[in-house]
């Protein structure tokens, strides 16, 4: 098998691709695409986002210590990359792309409501790192979308169709191969 070495970067793909939306209080809400985020510790449940510090929302989310995850489908994939490439600066993203804002519960930042799961988020944190700083986040309420709940209460996300990004492309979610575990299961 032939291989090439290449210089250092960024290889790590398939990513979940997120709209972290943000606001600071008497002004209007904004979105932004992010792609670098992911899970870091399980109690307290955290994750992280980073962001540039040349984009708009960088300085929200610093100034107020707030935001909110939402998670992408495909049917949110075209606004996802509308709200990546548009600055709030310029352009108020949730009318541009008829999304909704959702009142939080335990942040001042909206969630969108299209979204099926929302992640509110309190930073804790804030890593320097060269281009980005890593925003490290306690998740400190979830909104789920009833349609993904099934009688027993239940929640199916991957039915919601979610959206992953690679190497500058967005991929719909498809086929289950296994589950956490299926490697050592007894076979019955």
């Amino acid at each position: 098998m032939a291989k090439q070495s290449w210089k250092p970067g960024n290889m790590l793909f398939p990513l979940p691709v997120v709209m972290v939306s943000c606001q600071r209080e008497g002004e209007r809400p904004n979105i932004i695409t992010v792609a670098w985020a992911g899970t870091v510790c399980s109690d307290p449940p955290c994750v992280s986002v980073s962001v540039k510090k040349e984009r708009y929302s960088y300085d929200i989310i610093r100034e107020t210590g707030e935001f909110v995850i939402n998670l992408v489908t495909k049917e949110l994939t075209f606004a996802t990359d509308y709200c990546g490439v548009r600055s709030g600066r310029d352009v108020d993203k949730f009318r541009e792309m008829n999304l909704t804002p959702l009142a939080s519960r335990r942040v001042k930042a909206p969630g969108i409501a299209e979204s099926p799961v929302n992640l509110e988020c309190r930073v804790i944190r804030v890593i320097p790192l060269g281009s980005h700083d890593m925003f490290v986040a306690e998740i400190v309420g979830v909104t789920i979308e009833d349609e993904y709940l099934d009688g027993n209460g239940r929640f199916h996300l991957n039915e919601a169709g979610l959206t992953a990004y690679s190497h500058g492309q967005y991929f719909s979610l498809g086929e289950r191969i296994g589950k956490f575990g299926y490697s050592v299961e007894k076979k019955r």
